[in-house]
């Protein structure tokens, strides 16, 4: 009898052992599964929770619609600033009026390709270039085609005036129109232009009314 409560006592402990070690292996294993979904596998991996913000705002610039407008705007007008420039060395009698279109080009070429590449970077089309009435733009101090005309009809000091006086014109519109980028506009480079043809534009636009006679 005693040897077999020995053998009975020996077995249930045996199977107790064995019932102990299947659970703690079953608890390894949901830690294990548990763990895995906290490093990479799962919803809350810390690479998937910081790397979703990072997407986010991406090719988001800082720009509006009133900096769209000013460069869509502003590149017309300053090709015809230019294509007036042009007319000055073959045209003009005065050495002042020559100097002066050669810097007007040389100030507004560069912003033109600038203004170019900010709207093709916001994925907006750049005005196209064409020999439509100037006029047609809408836009403050534009030359109308028959006063386009009528410039490169002149030559000598009745071109030196004309430039002049149109060229005022010209360049008191977009000293508007950059006032107005700076008033609405958000995207600080377009504003760092305005600002700079406000300046320069005032600048010239009392030079050519000194010129003129006009005080």
């Amino acid at each position: 009898m005693m040897i077999k409560r020995s053998l009975v006592r020996r077995t249930a402990a045996v199977a107790a052992a064995g019932a102990a070690a299947v659970l703690l292996a079953a608890c390894g294993s949901s830690d294990d599964d548990s763990s895995a979904g906290h490093n990479g596998h799962g919803s809350t991996s810390p690479s998937a929770t910081t790397s979703a913000p990072a997407k986010q705002g991406q090719g988001q610039g800082q720009h509006n619609a009133a900096d769209v407008a000013f460069a869509k705007g502003m590149i017309p007008h300053h090709r015809q600033a230019v294509e007036m420039a042009d007319l000055a060395p073959s045209r003009a009698a005065s050495a002042e009026v020559k100097a002066l279109a050669a810097e007007i080009k040389k100030a507004q070429d560069p912003e033109i390709r600038t203004l170019s590449g900010w709207l093709t970077s916001w994925g907006e089309q750049v005005p196209a270039e064409g020999a439509m009435d100037h006029s047609a733009h809408g836009l403050a101090g534009m030359m109308s085609k028959a006063e386009m005309d009528q410039l490169k009809a002149a030559s000598g000091k009745a071109f030196d005036t004309a430039f002049m006086e149109l060229m005022i014109k010209h360049h008191e519109g977009a000293v508007a129109m950059a006032k107005t980028e700076k008033a609405q506009g958000s995207f600080p480079e377009a504003k760092t232009m305005a600002d700079a043809i406000i300046t320069s534009q005032s600048a010239e636009i009392a030079r050519m009314n000194a010129l003129l006679g006009r005080g």
